[in-house]
């Protein structure tokens, strides 16, 4: 049975924001841009950047907007939050140009073969894993 529209939005996760650290205009007009959206909630607005990994840490939201620095780079305050909170989104938007950054972190998962063996299994358990001999039809892979 389909849902009502009523009922979708009942069901829909509320996406929950932290605006932080731009210029105060830069940030009411972020704030105003998605304040009337229904699924987003905004939990919180952080004006010092030494403020952003409390802020962080108490609100525990899932975006963090922030200011991107002229160079694009993220400020490095973003990376020491990413590392403790890798399930954070960050948009970085620039304030005097038309551009904006959407950093988040993943999981890189690799392979490698090894030898069916008790050498093999207790190598790989003690991280000594050899190297799979060129010879092999198949070497480490990213996933």
């Amino acid at each position: 049975m389909p849902l009502h529209a009523a009922e979708a939005r009942c069901v829909m996760k509320t996406i929950s924001v932290l605006v932080a650290n731009h210029p105060r205009l830069m940030r009411e007009l972020t704030m105003a841009t998605i304040s009337d959206q229904p699924d987003i909630t905004i939990v919180g607005e952080v004006k010092q950047e030494s403020e952003l990994l409390n802020a962080v840490e108490e609100k525990q939201p899932d975006f963090l907007i922030v200011a991107l620095e002229e160079s694009n780079r993220l400020p490095e305050v973003c990376v020491s939050i990413l590392h403790k909170h890798p399930e954070l989104k960050i948009i970085a938007i620039r304030s005097d140009r038309n551009i904006s950054m959407f950093y988040w972190t993943s999981v890189r998962v690799e392979s490698d073969q090894f030898e069916t063996s008790e050498t093999g299994l207790l190598s790989v358990l003690r991280g000594k894993s050899e190297p799979t001999p060129h010879d092999q039809p198949w070497t480490k892979r990213i996933i």
